[in-house]
């Protein structure tokens, strides 16, 4: 592992402890707003870690809110009894950005919790396929993704499947957006260097939903990166690791 892998690993394991202090910390609760949460995330973040820049917008979705992709902006909803509820945030460490999303389900529906189990299970599936494939493009991968959505039964809740991350700002394609995005029939190799001759590195983002029950989840976190660490889950809450 170079320099860049083992930059971005850690910022990934910061990442990671971060989100296991949210949930030690119980702060996924009901009757707090959204906006709420994120504000608490945001200063825990800084006390705990010194982070003090996100590279992306903060992102805490609860209830019908999580049928909704990133660049969504609905209205702030309270966190309720028995939401599913997902966490989204790209804090920079040293430099180095993460991007690292989970879902939690206050309560004890078993299609939230399945739907929990199925996205992890997806975002794994993906990272073999990536694995195996050395000619793996950004398109093959969204639409594997997509129908493994389709046949646990759900519905994949997002255009996009995954970016590329590095050091603050990452690689951007201002001109052609899509061509750097893990979507539908996208035919860049996901191993293809970049503009600078160097490795490309990939999140990959799962968001599965189920519209006629008004609920979805999201995971999401290095693709092309091995980090060794698991997370311990909540009591009150489904988190994955």
């Amino acid at each position: 592992m170079g320099p860049v892998e083992r930059a971005l690993a850690d910022a990934q394991r910061k990442a990671q402890n971060l989100f296991s202090e949210v949930v030690e910390s119980a702060l996924i609760r009901p009757g707090i707003l959204e906006s709420e949460l994120s504000a608490e995330i945001y200063t825990l973040a800084e006390r705990r870690f010194g982070v003090r820049r996100h590279w992306h917008k903060r992102v805490v979705r609860c209830g019908p809110n999580t049928l909704l992709p990133y660049h969504a902006d609905p209205p702030d909803r309270r966190v309720g009894d028995d939401d599913a509820v997902y966490l989204d945030f790209g804090p920079v460490f040293e430099e180095w950005e993460a991007d690292f999303g989970r879902t939690y389900v206050l309560g004890s529906d078993g299609n939230k919790h399945r739907l929990v189990r199925d996205i992890e299970a997806a975002f794994h599936r993906g990272k073999e396929l990536y694995r195996s494939e050395p000619d793996l493009t950004a398109g093959a991968l969204y639409d594997f993704v997509s129908d493994l959505a389709r046949r646990s039964g759900w519905e994949f809740g997002a255009p996009t499947a995954g970016h590329p991350i590095g050091h603050f700002p990452h690689e951007r394609s201002p001109g052609d957006p899509g061509r750097l995005s893990i979507r539908h029939g996208n035919e860049l190799r996901l191993r293809e260097l970049d503009d600078d001759q160097r490795r490309r590195h990939w999140i990959l983002e799962i968001h599965f939903v189920d519209r006629v029950n008004s609920f979805g989840g999201f995971f999401e976190e290095l693709l092309t990166i091995d980090t060794a660490r698991r997370s311990a889950p909540a009591r009150r809450c489904s988190f994955p690791a």
